[in-house]
């Protein structure tokens, strides 16, 4: 098929690949790729309700879930592929909801497609489709994987198309999940995928892209409303030299860098600059006291380094929408690991994912963390 996006680390044509099919346009395009190219395929599907949810969210992703495993189950019988659901509720209860609701409790802004990937798709996934005797597990991610011939590392990179690109969300992957990586979109535009998927006949090649929280059935504010009462909590609204303004109703409905919504009612325009968990209080402020100069980051994972032992120029991303820009990063100690900017950043938030990209190869992802503190400019 001439679209087919050439799979690297030269896979043997007879292995077997599982690939987590989400029901969406993506992931089965990544399939028919495969399938095209000789490989025997195994689509699955993880169910990841969470039995914590409360019945109206139960009821919410358990409609979503089966429209996912329908649509999932009707591309595959399609491409002539097997199709098997995965139940993963437990997992997903203990990797990413509870964390993500703890993060909330904690001040914190976390995103949680990173441990998603990192411990359902590329960890109980993986996990099966390695005892069906399949050690390759592939997904709809647009990013591409590579392997230094000198270092003997297996890379992380940006996707061709950078509009698209979801290296990001895949920093926190070890390097045997990378191991096991495909990304059959890695050279693709999202264009030609649709053109793909409309070639074959895909039911879904027009199925619009989620752009929620895809646990939380329509708002992840609810969805934490039902786990973490207290995030709701009302308390004092206070600007940075500890003035009260205002009053607020629970601590999950700001962000910090967030303008609108406040309810001050002043002329002059406020920014949530943090979040106190141990008050029960938001601080704004004004623009400037968004500035960040640096961050600390917990959990670094180096992906194309195999240590750290001096600082290093990088380009950081420090949210997934954001650019990379110029930074410093400080060798890890006592955990910890220091990234300073080149030029103050605006409204970065503790809890959310730092990665960071080779100064001199941009596509080349050296590293992520999470941003755990931050210094004001």
């Amino acid at each position: 098929m001439s679209h087919a996006a050439p799979i690297s680390s030269g896979t043997p044509p007879a292995e077997t690949i599982v690939v987590a099919m989400s029901g969406g346009v993506d992931s089965s395009v990544a399939a028919a790729l495969l399938a095209r190219q000789g490989h025997p395929v195994i689509g699955v599907t993880l169910q990841m309700w969470s039995g914590a949810d409360a019945e109206d969210d139960r009821v919410a992703n358990t409609c979503r879930a089966c429209h996912a495993i329908v649509d999932a189950r009707e591309v595959a019988a399609r491409l002539g592929i097997p199709h098997h659901v995965l139940e993963a509720g437990a997992e997903f209860e203990r990797e990413v909801a509870d964390p993500f609701s703890r993060a909330y409790l904690q001040g914190r802004t976390p995103n949680p497609c990173l441990p998603c990937n990192a411990r359902l798709k590329f960890g109980a996934l993986l996990r099966q489709a390695r005892a069906w005797g399949a050690m390759r597990l592939a997904t709809g991610h647009y990013a591409r994987r590579d392997r230094d011939s000198a270092t003997g590392r297996h890379l992380l990179r940006r996707a061709r198309d950078l509009h698209k690109d979801q290296s990001y969300f895949l920093s926190s992957l070890d390097q045997t999940q990378l191991a096991a990586a495909l990304f059959p979109l890695g050279d693709l535009e999202k264009a030609d995928t649709r053109r793909i998927a409309a070639e074959l006949g895909l039911p879904v090649a027009e199925k619009p892209e989620s752009q929620q929280v895809c646990f939380a059935a329509g708002d992840y504010r609810a969805y934490l409303r039902q786990r973490a009462a207290g995030l709701f909590a009302p308390g004092v609204i206070r600007d940075v030299d500890g003035t009260p303004l205002g009053r607020h109703g629970g601590l999950a409905l700001y962000t910090v860098g967030q303008r609108h919504g406040l309810g001050l009612g002043s002329p002059r325009p406020y920014y949530v600059v943090r979040l106190d968990t141990a008050r029960n209080e938001v601080i704004v402020g004004g623009a400037e006291d968004l500035d960040v100069s640096e961050v600390e980051l917990e959990a670094l994972n180096l992906i194309a380094l195999p240590d750290l032992p001096d600082a290093r120029s990088v380009l950081a991303k420090v949210r997934s929408t954001g650019p990379a820009v110029p930074a410093t990063l400080w060798p890890p100690h006592q955990g910890r690991a220091r990234l300073a900017f080149r030029a103050p950043q605006r409204a970065v938030a503790p809890g959310q994912a730092a990665v960071l990209y080779d100064a001199e190869d941009p596509d080349l992802v050296l590293a992520g963390g999470t941003i755990t503190s931050r210094k004001a400019h």
